[in-house]
C-alpha cells in the first residue's frame, strides 16, 4: 500500500530527491537532477524506493554505474529498506534539450579552449621524433594531475600512431548524444582517440585534411565539460597536426620531449622551433631517458648527456624568452610495465625514480600562473 499522500512519506520522498542530486552522471560530470535524468522518484509505506531514470542512450555504457550510484546514495537515506532503479531512454526531444543545456542553442559546434574566456590550460606535447617516449610522458602528466583533482583531459592526436587508450588502460568506446560526443574516463582523466572508432590495430589511411577534421572534431564535437588542463598528444615532426593544432587553439602551449641524445636533441629544436611560425608559447622542455639508476646507485647514461639542457638552451636563444628545463626522467623498465599494462607509474609506483620526476613536471605545469594579458576582466571605467 503507497502511503504518498501522508506528510512523512513526502518528507522521505524529498530526502530521496535530494540524494539524487548528489549522484553526478559519470560521463558528463553534472548531478542527473540537473541534467533531467530522474524521470520519478515514489517511496511505498514499507520503506521501498522506486527511483526511475533514463539514459541518454540505449546502448549506455555506463548504465551499471549509473545505477549502483543511485542505489548506494537512496539507500543512505533513512526509512529506505530497499532500492529498485528502473531505466528508462531519453527521448530525441529530451537530448535536444540536454545538448542545449550542456552547449548551447548554436547548432554549429565550438573549440572551448579557443574561447576568449577559456581558463583551460592546453598543452601540446611534441618531439621531433619518435620513439622519445612522448605518449609515455603525456599519459604520466595527465594521470599525476587528475590524482591532484584537476579536471584533466587528453586528446590522442596522432592519428596514425594512437596509443594512449592503451597506455591509459581502456577500451572503452565513446557514447554519442545528438551532436556530443561522451568521452570515456580512465583514471580520472577523459580521453579521446580515433583508436576508439576503429576495429582492432586497422591503421588509419588518410591524407591532411582528414586529420585536420578529425582532430577538429575530438576538440569541437567532444563535450570536454570543464577541464582545468587538457593535452594534446602530438605526432612526431612538424607536419598537418602540429600545423592545424596552432590554427585550432592558438593558445596552446608547446612541451617538448626529447631525450638526452645530441641527434635527438637537434631534432626536438625543430618541433620547438615551430612556435616561432604559429606564435604559440613554448612551455618547456622534458628530457626523458636521461640515465639508469644501477642497483649500486650509479647511473649509466645509455643515451649520452646534456640533449634537454641544450634543446632548452637553444630554443631560449632562438624565441628571445627563457624557456625552462621542465625536468629529467629516469629511464627504467617499470615505466614501460606500467605503460603496457595500463596503469601510469605515477599511480603505480608514485615514488619510484620515475614517477617522482613525472610527477615533479605534472606540479609545475598544474601550478603555473595563468597571465591575464588580453582577457576580459569585465569592468568598466568609472565616470568623472
Amino acid at each position: 500500500m503507497s502511503v504518498m499522500g501522508n506528510t512523512g512519506s513526502q518528507t522521505v520522498e524529498q530526502a530521496v530527491r535530494a540524494a539524487l542530486a548528489k549522484v553526478d552522471d559519470p560521463e558528463i560530470r553534472k548531478p542527473i537532477t540537473e541534467l533531467g535524468m530522474v524521470k520519478g522518484v515514489t517511496v511505498s509505506a514499507d520503506g521501498v524506493a522506486h527511483v526511475a531514470v533514463y539514459l541518454t542512450v540505449a546502448g549506455c555504457p555506463m548504465r551499471d554505474t549509473i545505477t549502483s550510484r543511485v542505489t548506494e546514495a537512496v539507500s543512505a537515506v533513512a526509512g529506505i529498506r530497499e532500492v529498485d532503479v528502473e531505466l528508462d531512454v531519453m527521448s530525441d526531444e529530451q537530448r535536444t534539450e540536454l545538448r542545449r543545456s550542456l552547449r548551447g542553442d548554436s547548432e554549429e559546434p565550438v573549440i572551448p579552449f579557443a574561447q576568449p574566456g577559456s581558463l583551460t590550460r592546453v598543452y601540446c606535447v611534441a618531439s621531433g621524433k619518435g620513439g622519445v617516449g612522448k605518449s609515455s610522458v603525456t599519459v604520466n602528466l595527465a594521470a599525476a594531475m587528475a590524482a591532484k583533482g584537476l579536471s584533466v583531459g587528453v586528446v590522442d592526436a596522432d592519428i596514425y600512431g594512437h596509443s594512449v587508450p592503451r597506455m591509459l588502460g581502456t577500451e572503452a568506446r565513446p557514447t554519442k548524444v545528438e551532436n556530443m560526443i561522451m568521452p570515456p574516463q580512465a583514471h580520472g582523466v577523459k580521453v579521446i582517440s580515433i583508436g576508439m572508432f576503429v576495429e582492432g590495430n586497422t591503421p588509419v589511411v588518410w591524407r591532411g585534411p582528414m586529420l585536420h577534421r578529425a582532430l577538429q572534431q575530438f576538440l569541437a564535437d567532444v563535450f570536454w565539460g570543464d577541464l582545468d588542463i587538457l593535452l594534446l598528444d602530438l605526432p612526431p615532426g612538424t607536419g598537418d597536426i602540429a600545423i592545424s593544432t596552432a590554427q585550432l587553439i592558438p593558445n596552446a602551449e608547446l612541451l617538448v620531449v626529447t631525450t638526452p641524445q645530441q641527434a635527438a636533441a637537434e631534432v626536438a629544436e625543430r618541433a620547438g622551433s615551430i612556435a616561432m611560425q604559429t606564435k604559440q608559447r613554448l612551455a618547456g622542455v622534458v628530457e626523458n631517458m636521461s640515465w639508469m639508476e644501477l642497483p649500486d646507485g650509479t647511473r649509466m647514461e645509455v643515451f649520452g648527456s646534456g640533449g634537454g639542457a641544450t634543446v632548452a638552451d637553444s630554443l631560449s636563444r632562438t624565441l628571445g624568452a627563457p624557456v625552462p628545463l621542465l625536468g629529467q626522467i629516469p629511464l627504467e623498465p617499470r615505466l614501460r610495465e606500467c605503460g603496457d599494462s595500463g596503469t601510469p607509474i605515477v599511480l603505480a609506483d608514485p615514488d619510484s625514480p620515475a614517477g617522482t620526476a613525472l610527477r615533479d613536471v605534472a606540479d609545475k605545469l598544474a601550478t603555473r600562473a595563468r597571465g591575464l594579458a588580453g582577457m576580459s576582466l569585465g569592468i568598466s571605467p568609472a565616470g568623472r
